[in-house]
C-alpha cells in the first residue's frame, strides 16, 4: 500500500506577529509574503554594489531639487490589501508625508502610496519575488482600491536572473521601469545605452550600461 506524503501548511502570521517575533540584532532579513515568514537570501558584493551606486546617484537627484525625500537604511513597505510586509533594496521615502504613517515611529513601516514615490528591487535568485509578488503587491488595481499603488517601480535584473518572458532567450541584463498608469503598471525596459526615463527622477542622466557597469 502506497502512503501518501502530506505537506504541512506554513503558520501564517498578520503583520503584527511577524513585527513582534523579528529578532532583534538578527544578521539575517526577513520579510512577510502574503502572511508567511521568508527569510531573505543574503546579498551578493555585486547586489550591493548596484544598490550602492543606484542609492547614491537618485540621492544626488532629490537633493538637487530640493526634495523631501530620504532613503532609509530599514523599513518595510506594507501593503494593504494583504498580510505582506516588504523590504525595499532601495526605498524612496517622502519624509512629509511620515506624519501620516500610523507604523512609522514605532515600526519604521509605511503604507501609504504618498509616502513611497519609488521602490527599487535590485533582483537575486529569488527572482519571482521582485516580478510577481512584489509586482502586484506595489500596484493599485482598479477594482482592488487597497492595494499600494506605488507611482513607479524599478526591477533592476543586472545578472540576468529573470525568467525568459521578460529578458528574452538569450537572457539579457534589463532594467524595468514600471510606471503606475491608469491603475496598472507599464513595464519598459532598458538595456545597454538606452536612457532611463523615470517620472519620478526626469532630469536623472543614466543609462542602462552604467549601471550594469557599477559592478565591475
Amino acid at each position: 500500500m502506497t502512503q501518501t506524503q502530506t505537506q504541512t501548511e506554513p503558520k501564517l502570521y498578520t503583520f503584527d506577529e511577524f513585527i513582534e517575533w523579528y529578532p532583534e540584532n538578527s544578521r539575517l532579513c526577513y520579510e512577510l509574503h502574503k502572511g508567511v515568514i521568508i527569510e531573505m537570501p543574503p546579498p551578493t558584493g555585486k547586489h550591493e554594489g548596484v544598490v550602492g551606486f543606484l542609492a547614491a546617484q537618485i540621492t544626488f537627484q532629490f537633493l538637487l531639487r530640493g526634495l523631501p525625500y530620504r532613503i532609509p537604511k530599514t523599513a518595510f513597505v506594507k501593503t494593504p490589501g494583504n498580510e505582506s510586509a516588504y523590504s525595499p533594496d532601495i526605498l524612496v521615502l517622502n519624509y512629509d508625508n511620515v506624519v501620516n504613517e500610523l507604523l512609522w515611529d514605532k515600526q519604521s513601516t509605511v503604507s501609504l502610496p504618498a509616502s513611497v514615490p519609488l521602490v527599487v528591487e535590485v533582483v537575486s535568485t529569488n527572482w519571482r519575488d521582485d516580478y510577481y509578488d512584489k509586482f502586484g503587491d506595489y500596484v493599485r488595481v482598479a477594482s482592488r482600491r487597497e492595494e499600494m499603488g506605488i507611482p513607479e517601480y524599478w526591477i533592476v535584473d543586472y545578472a540576468a536572473l529573470g525568467g525568459r518572458k521578460f529578458i528574452g532567450n538569450p537572457n539579457h541584463i534589463t532594467i524595468f521601469v514600471c510606471e503606475l498608469i491608469d491603475g496598472e503598471y507599464q513595464m519598459t525596459p532598458f538595456r545597454g545605452t538606452d536612457r532611463i526615463v523615470s517620472s519620478a527622477f526626469p532630469q536623472l542622466n543614466l543609462t542602462a550600461q552604467q549601471i550594469f557597469d557599477s559592478v565591475l
